[in-house]
């Protein structure tokens, strides 16, 4: 279950430490976690996609291995809640691909990761050239259209981003019925978090440190990210972009997934999956029979369209 075949790193960033592992050869391709989990999320993909390409899987800031701020005395990227945000996280990931020779890649991400994917596309167009999400649709679109059924399906954005201590405490009270009712009801299939990766996902949310600095990215989500978003409104992106949602989700139900992806990208693809939240994990070969082709395409593409 754990990258047997991959190298383990940890690179020092001006955010902090960030963990990771990589593998194969080839274009490379980022590919970052969302929550309740970390890089482990990719252990079904991952390994298949480092047959052709270079593939890197990090722990987000707060997540897994790596650090956050305040922790072991690190200040990390300060700037009170801006230092919390998908901005400040993508450029974590970037200083890592640049470390570890990559000065252009591929990124996907999942829910929190693709967050951070997107933004990290809008910021350093001249760093990705492909850019695939999954389950999500951007920040500032999601709070614009939030109503009875987003503040009851996706309760964990108000939870987590209200004042701290209380949401840090409450979580501290049972950390792994927490993760466990994310993992559970987020997904259609539960059984396809094995023991030992429920163990790893429960264990950061014992930390008070981590589970801090993961209320703090989404208390920065309702107000930096969403100011970053409606900033950047109107911009389109022009490298190649991959949608993938759930098929019987929030994603799926409340909104028109690829029309809102086509206001933010000119060269935009995708399709439902028949799975929960949780599509790398729970429906791994159908993510990969969408992602392979998108990545081998995108990246052969031309230059002119891989840039805004």
């Amino acid at each position: 279950m754990v990258f047997d075949d991959f190298d383990e790193f940890t690179i020092e960033t001006a955010g902090g430490r960030i963990f990771g592992v990589h593998a194969g050869t080839g274009p490379a391709v980022l590919l970052l976690h969302g929550m309740p989990q970390t890089h482990l999320m990719w252990r079904y993909v991952a390994p298949r996609l480092a047959g052709e390409f270079t593939v890197v899987a990090t722990d987000l800031r707060g997540y897994g291995a790596s650090g956050f701020p305040g922790a072991d005395g690190a200040e990390g990227a300060g700037g009170g809640l801006h230092g919390h945000s998908m901005r400040s996280l993508a450029v974590d990931q970037v200083s890592v691909m640049r470390e570890l020779g990559f000065p252009e890649f591929s990124v996907v991400g999942h829910d929190r990761g693709a967050r951070c994917a997107y933004r990290m596309a809008l910021d350093h167009p001249d760093t990705i050239n492909a850019l695939a999400v999954m389950d999500v649709i951007p920040t500032a679109d999601a709070y614009a259209r939030a109503d009875r059924d987003f503040a009851l399906g996706y309760w964990v954005w108000s939870f987590l981003a209200a004042p701290s201590p209380v949401p840090e405490r409450l979580i501290a009270g049972d950390p792994d019925a927490f993760v466990d009712h994310l993992l559970d009801t987020w997904s259609d299939n539960p059984r396809a978090f094995d023991p030992e990766a429920r163990r790893i996902y429960r264990e950061q949310f014992h930390d008070p440190g981590r589970v801090h600095a993961i209320c703090e990215q989404y208390r920065a989500a309702a107000t930096a990210d969403i100011e970053h978003d409606e900033h950047d409104r109107g911009r389109q992106l022009s490298i190649p972009v991959l949608v993938l949602w759930s098929s019987t989700g929030a994603v799926n139900t409340w909104y028109d997934p690829l029309e809102i992806w086509r206001s933010w990208a000119t060269d935009v693809s995708g399709a439902a999956v028949p799975a929960g939240h949780f599509l790398p994990e729970e429906a791994p070969d159908t993510t990969l029979e969408s992602l392979t082709p998108f990545l081998r395409t995108a990246i052969a593409g031309p230059a002119t369209q891989r840039r805004r």
